[in-house]
């Protein structure tokens, strides 16, 4: 009986809150090619994050950077799609659960090219990069630094 009250409280909470989460866990969906590793790393550093990967093996990455508004300048070598805000590239878990908690008007987050040190490009040399967000216009500002 106990347990059950407990599963509709949560199952409750995470309707009144509106967010993806039941449970702590959020879904992200990540279009990707079958062949990179570096999105196959991202995608288990998403996992051990304590999300939900749904990930999606694509020939042809150009219509989902279109559809999101991800720009040349912005470009990585996936995209992924969490509770409405795009994520382009190897942006840390840390800093998209900042972006659903937080949940600035931006369209998304981004991490242009594929910086060594960031999620899923880890190669010993680690150099600095920014986490920019962007939003429907395509202006880009820095969200976080790393």
């Amino acid at each position: 009986m106990h347990r059950r009250i407990s599963v509709v409280v949560i199952l409750v909470a995470a309707m009144l809150t509106g967010g993806p989460s039941v449970a702590g866990v959020t879904e992200i969906t990540v279009y990707k090619s079958a062949t990179c590793g570096c999105c196959k790393k991202w995608v288990e550093h998403l996992r051990a994050n304590g999300f939900t990967v749904k990930a999606r093996d694509v020939a042809d990455m150009t219509p989902y950077k279109n559809q999101y508004g991800i720009t040349p300048a912005l470009a990585s070598c996936h995209t992924a799609v969490v509770d409405g805000y795009a994520i382009e590239g190897h942006v840390p878990a840390a800093d998209i659960k900042r972006l659903l908690k937080e949940r600035p008007a931006v369209r998304g987050l981004a991490v242009p090219g594929m910086p060594s040190g960031s999620p899923g490009m880890e190669q010993g040399h680690v150099e600095a990069y920014d986490v920019l967000s962007y939003d429907k216009a395509g202006k880009a500002a820095v969200y976080a630094r790393h």
